[in-house]
């Protein structure tokens, strides 16, 4: 985007940090990003700090795109690599963002095209749990 400097270059490491979490907590919810924190050790706690500043302090932050249409890119790209325990999370992050669960199920259908049936078919059994729970 023309005229807006990257993030990094507005913000201090301790701005982003916080930044971030702000936005994690947004999207994710507190309870999940408590959870997470108290796991947070001596050997997860550069992982953590690096999410949180990069992709929720900057990449989710981002002014190009809405909440909405970035959790329908998380969806997507989770389905396609496979990560159903990471695609759970963002189906609950999706619902928070705004996306209906009808919007969620044409996700979906469009993974099936663009990343396979199989794919598509262990997604929508991930997606029906946590939308059975969310009920």
């Amino acid at each position: 985007m023309e005229g807006i400097p990257p993030m990094s270059e507005r913000l201090s490491d301790e701005e982003r940090y916080a930044r971030g979490m702000r936005t994690r907590r947004e999207v994710l919810g507190d309870a999940h990003v408590d959870r997470a924190e108290a796991r947070k050790d001596g050997f997860t706690a550069d992982f953590q700090d690096l999410i949180t500043r990069y992709a929720w302090g900057d990449v989710w932050d981002r002014p190009g795109l809405d909440r909405r249409t970035r959790s329908c890119v998380t969806l997507t790209a989770l389905v396609a690599g496979g990560h159903l325990d990471e695609l759970a999370m963002h189906v609950r992050a999706a619902l928070r963002n705004g996306l209906t669960p009808d919007e969620i199920g044409e996700v979906l259908l469009q993974t099936a095209i663009y990343c396979g049936v199989p794919a598509a078919n262990s997604a929508f059994a991930v997606a029906q749990r946590v939308l059975g729970e969310q009920e």
